[in-house]
């Protein structure tokens, strides 16, 4: 069975987001607001079992703030946090300060020229998953994905399949046609949900993660070509 379609996942799959981008905008807004948070690298990567920035910044103040958390204002005060926060994330996408992977962004032109469709599934907003293909690879790199579904086309985070089920509907494909690549446990279970093959590029974050059902599983530092794609899937469709 051919590689028609390769999904990605982005935060932690496409770059190190979470650690380079998501993390530093979150700790600027917190001094911008006047928030005695700050979150190191360490730290954040326990914070990132709980998907979603609203979220995570709720998990934060129940559990470790309870003065925050006791606030009549705390919904609005979560929300200029994150407003606060995602102007910071684009402000360093556009200052080049979050690049692509080396070797994904190579895979994704190759695929593009290879005839091979390219889509993306996650849960980060729209304009963040927009603004890191654009900053990377171009202008108007966005329009050579012939998905992307974000939070914005599926409420329920990763470990729910939703994301991917959007994306294999816009790609009119089954399946078994496609090849996800993710980072993480939460998207390897939201992936195979769906029934899609999963390759895994572990990073920083997700390094001890159980990853049992994926085709592969590599450390970041391990290159991921179109060919290599290929025969993992390949060896897929006939086990």
């Amino acid at each position: 069975m051919a590689l028609r379609a390769i999904i990605f996942d982005v935060d932690g799959t496409l770059a190190n987001t979470e650690r380079d981008g998501h993390r530093p905008a979150f700790n600027a807004a917190f001094a911008e607001v006047g928030l005695p948070w700050h979150w190191d690298e360490s730290f954040y990567g326990t914070l990132l079992v709980t998907g979603g920035g609203m979220e995570r910044l709720r998990f934060y103040a129940e559990h470790f703030d309870p003065a925050t958390r006791a606030r009549p204002d705390l919904d609005e005060l979560l929300q200029r946090v994150y407003d606060i926060k995602t102007r910071n994330y684009q402000r360093l996408l556009a200052a080049g300060a979050i690049p692509l992977r080396a070797d994904i962004g190579q895979l994704i032109c190759d695929a593009r020229t290879d005839g091979v469709r390219l889509a993306i599934a996650s849960s980060s907003k729209q304009e963040n998953v927009v603004g890191l293909l654009r900053a990377n690879l171009g202008p108007n790199a966005d329009s050579w994905f012939d998905a992307i579904a974000s939070g914005r086309v599926a409420a329920a985070k990763k470990p729910s399949p939703d994301v991917y089920l959007w994306a294999l509907r816009e790609l009119n494909l089954p399946p078994r046609d496609c090849l996800a690549v993710e980072d993480s446990a939460h998207g390897l279970a939201a992936s195979l949900a769906a029934g899609i093959p999963t390759v895994i590029t572990r990073s920083d974050y997700t390094m001890n993660q159980d990853f049992d059902g994926a085709r592969m599983v590599l450390h970041e530092t391990d290159p991921v070509s179109l060919e290599k794609l290929r025969q993992w899937h390949a060896t897929a469709s006939t086990s």
